[in-house]
């Protein structure tokens, strides 16, 4: 049996915890990033585009080249974006999936008005798109 893939489409780098999380919960063997020009479309839809299946269309090109059924997506990103990308997935026969996380956040007020927010991210499980 071969092992199974995670492709990652999102605009972060994968942390440790998110890596060892992988191979233990969904058993994925190896975790392939986009390449760098397909990580910038993913990273940067433009937000005066009213349809972007067509700007998509690369990132769905390598996915459907680089995958095999059963191999899984992290898809995080524009909301748009993740929900037609989920969508081909299931159509392709992989398991979309996104990463939860516990949030932490500090609030600092300075004497002149101005407000600083610092948020912490810390991925907690993954769970599947649809369930």
């Amino acid at each position: 049996m071969t092992e199974r893939t995670l492709f990652l489409l999102f605009n972060h780098q994968i942390t440790e915890a998110q890596r060892e999380d992988a191979s233990k919960s969904l058993g994925v063997g190896r975790i392939m990033d986009l390449p760098a020009g397909l990580k910038q479309v993913w990273g940067d839809i433009p937000p005066d585009l009213p349809e972007i299946g067509a700007f998509l269309e690369p990132v769905r090109r390598w996915l459907e080249e680089e995958s095999r059924s059963g191999d899984f997506v992290l898809i995080q990103g524009d909301f748009g974006a993740c929900y037609l990308m989920a969508g081909f997935a299931f159509e392709k026969g992989l398991v979309p999936v996104y990463s939860t996380t516990d949030r932490e956040v500090e609030e600092e007020r300075g004497a002149d008005g101005l407000v600083k927010v610092t948020h912490a991210f810390r991925h907690r499980i993954y769970r599947k798109y649809g369930v």
